[in-house]
């Protein structure tokens, strides 16, 4: 069982930034790692994702403004730049592994006008 926890959510006012981070309990360098963001009423939709190959892919919604990373061993990252009130949801860190999906309990990103 692979746990993970977000951290670095919080409240930004429009045009801040925020720096999400995922530690997962063990390596996940060759992993998919992925973040998701769901808002009130809405269905939890895709933000970014590296694939095992290091490949990024990114909704259009957050092109240019957010960056995903993972360093060599357990940490993945979003990088979240000139933050929108749209942008304002409870992200989720999301890890493929031996075929097997993991998510943890949630940030809460919340942007203010």
């Amino acid at each position: 069982q692979v746990q993970l926890v977000e951290s670095g959510g919080g409240l930004v006012q429009v045009g801040g930034s925020l720096r999400l981070s995922c530690a997962a309990s063990e390596n996940i360098f060759r992993s998919y790692v992925a973040w998701f963001r769901q808002a009130p009423g809405k269905q939890r939709e895709l933000v970014a994702s590296i694939s095992t190959g290091g490949s990024t892919n990114y909704a259009n919604s957050v092109k240019g403004r957010f960056t995903i990373s993972r360093d060599n061993d357990k940490n993945t990252y979003l990088q979240m730049n000139s933050l929108k009130p749209d942008d304002t949801a409870v992200y989720y860190c999301n890890v493929i592994i031996h075929f097997t999906a993991y998510w943890g309990q949630g940030t809460q990103v919340t942007v203010s006008s």
